[in-house]
């Protein structure tokens, strides 16, 4: 997952490209502290995968889908959620000290691979730390990967 390019490419184990999926970031830039809003850099994994089966744009509070599926008549009235859609994929560090264990914790951080809501523009650094992608995209992506699945970010 490239942050400059925000660009996530799914690659096979001989790092053949699969496929590529436009991103966003976050708008504070790459970071791993804790509190910061960045994005983590270095190599994760997928620890644990969410919403197996939902309608697209399920919403999600908590990583649990709370019954609503997104629409501009929820975004207007709830103009302050940070909107967490279709699919989650939580990340955990494999660095210990950079992107794992105390203060720098991306599984602690709560740090994603999410839908958003289609509006979003993706291509631009507009996130609060976690990896935002269209919901058709995440979808897609949700059913070719597994948790274990090695995420670097760079």
């Amino acid at each position: 997952m490239s942050i400059a390019k925000q660009l996530l490419e799914l690659r096979t184990a001989d790092d053949e490209v699969v496929r590529g999926y436009p991103v966003s970031t976050a708008f504070n830039g790459p970071g791993e502290h804790s509190g910061s809003g960045c994005t983590p850099r270095g190599e994760h994994y997928i620890r644990a995968r969410m919403g197996d089966g939902c309608p697209l744009n399920t919403v999600f509070r908590g990583r649990r889908p709370t019954g609503e599926v997104y629409s501009s008549e929820l975004a207007r009235a709830h103009p302050e959620r940070d909107w967490i859609l279709t699919r989650i994929l939580w990340l955990c560090g494999r660095e210990w000290g950079r992107n794992r264990g105390p203060g720098v914790d991306t599984f602690r951080r709560f740090i994603y691979i999410h839908g958003t809501p289609d509006t979003e523009p993706m291509g631009e650094a507009l996130s609060h730390g976690c990896i935002r992608m269209r919901n058709t995209d995440i979808a897609e992506l949700f059913e070719r990967v597994q948790a274990g699945t090695r995420v670097v970010i760079e």
